[in-house]
């Protein structure tokens, strides 16, 4: 996020799992993007894909009870303009797209382990790999 003006941060899947994982540099740029203001957006979808064991589930829990964190949740107009993104794209995972279609809809940076595929899906969105 370098030194720009505050913003969102959207999480993927990849990024949810890596923040149970308690993943270190994950966790410095959660940090980072909240020190400057920035809203955590987690898209429906991606919360989904990780959310796996319930109870167990303590960093990502605790990710979800902070104020800066957003769960997106996948309305008509999301669900609608991720259906025609796989489909001008030739992709099938929704859920990938729900993510790109949120990450524009917030202007947000993404945080993704899954380049390639978001960037087939649009390749101007702004990534954060991990």
């Amino acid at each position: 996020m370098g030194g720009r003006d505050p913003r969102s941060l959207t999480l993927d899947t990849g990024a949810l799992i890596a923040v149970e994982s308690a993943d270190r540099w994950v966790g410095v740029i959660l940090k980072r993007a909240t020190e400057r203001g920035a809203q955590i957006i987690v898209p429906a979808g991606a919360l989904a894909q990780a959310w796996r064991e319930g109870p167990r589930e303590v960093r990502l829990a605790l990710l979800l009870e902070d104020p800066a964190v957003a769960v997106a949740a996948i309305d008509a107009e999301l669900a609608r303009a991720a259906g025609e993104l796989c489909c001008r794209r030739g992709a099938d995972d929704v859920v990938d797209a729900s993510v790109v279609v949120t990450g524009r809809r917030y202007h947000s940076t993404v945080l993704t382990s899954d380049r390639d595929d978001l960037r087939k899906l649009d390749p101007k969105l702004d990534l954060v790999v991990i």
